[in-house]
């Protein structure tokens, strides 16, 4: 394996890669490969996913319609508001 060095890297990048290797309870080195592989689409099996992929291309055309319709209201821009 190719190990590498990452030079510069800004305050409030490396406090929150420290807080999200908190949260996962793992070494630096495996959270920021982690990171990696969710960010650049190689995630292997057993890493952290939010779940969606299973879900993706699932739904009929019909209850793409219904989202559709379901959602539309939120597309229109309230002009009073955005004064």
């Amino acid at each position: 394996m190719k190990a590498i060095t990452i030079r510069n890297v800004p305050t409030e990048l490396a406090e929150s890669l420290e807080r999200e290797k908190q949260r996962r309870r793992a070494s630096l080195n495996r959270t920021v490969l982690a990171l990696l592989s969710e960010a650049l689409g190689v995630s292997t099996p057993g890493l952290r996913s939010n779940g969606l992929r299973r879900m993706a291309g699932t739904w009929t055309e019909a209850e793409y319609r219904e989202f559709e319709q379901a959602v539309a209201p939120f597309e229109q821009i309230d002009d009073a508001i955005w004064r």
